[in-house]
């Protein structure tokens, strides 16, 4: 069992520096249960050390497009009291490049579909692939219809395991 010193714990404008974000930032991770914080007899909110990379590694799944949703499931595959591994990272970052790249794919069907009608400018009813007589998509449910096939086409389950 490790003992917890005073170099050991970090308080939040500390961390919040370190990691190169605001202190409203790391109270918004701590809400959304992202990162935890113990207090001091003062009732001054302070972290562990290894906070730091937790917070990284939630910087790494923003640069990369993650929601804050999807980052919280994979940070709830690491431990949490301590930093996570190179293998548990590599796991985890193996997972995030395939989110990637389905991404991709469907943002190049989408540029793909730009070509043939722009938010309707092809004037061609027979060609368009927004023609909706009689509100037909409203049957497909809410959202682009664009979106929503290219998802369908590549739907592929998520599992952090």
């Amino acid at each position: 069992m490790t003992t917890v010193t005073s170099r050991s714990l970090l308080p939040i404008g500390e961390i919040a520096s370190r990691a190169g974000l605001s202190v409203p930032a790391v109270r918004y991770y701590e809400s959304r249960n992202l990162i935890t914080s113990e207090r001091t007899a003062g009732n001054k909110r302070v972290f562990r050390r290894y906070t730091l990379r937790r917070l990284a590694v939630i910087a790494a799944g923003q640069r990369v497009g993650l929601t804050l949703a999807e980052i919280a499931e994979a940070l709830a595959e690491l431990p949490p009291d301590r930093a996570p591994t190179q293998d548990q990272w590599h796991q985890l970052s193996t997972h995030w490049a395939l989110v990637v790249a389905r991404r991709i794919r469907q943002l190049e069907k989408l540029q793909g579909s730009l070509d043939e009608c722009i938010g309707c400018g092809c004037l061609s009813l027979k060609k368009c692939h927004l023609f909706n007589p009689q509100d037909e998509a409203a049957a497909e449910g809410p959202g682009s219809r664009w979106i929503r096939k290219s998802l369908e086409e590549d739907e592929e389950p998520d599992t952090w395991g």
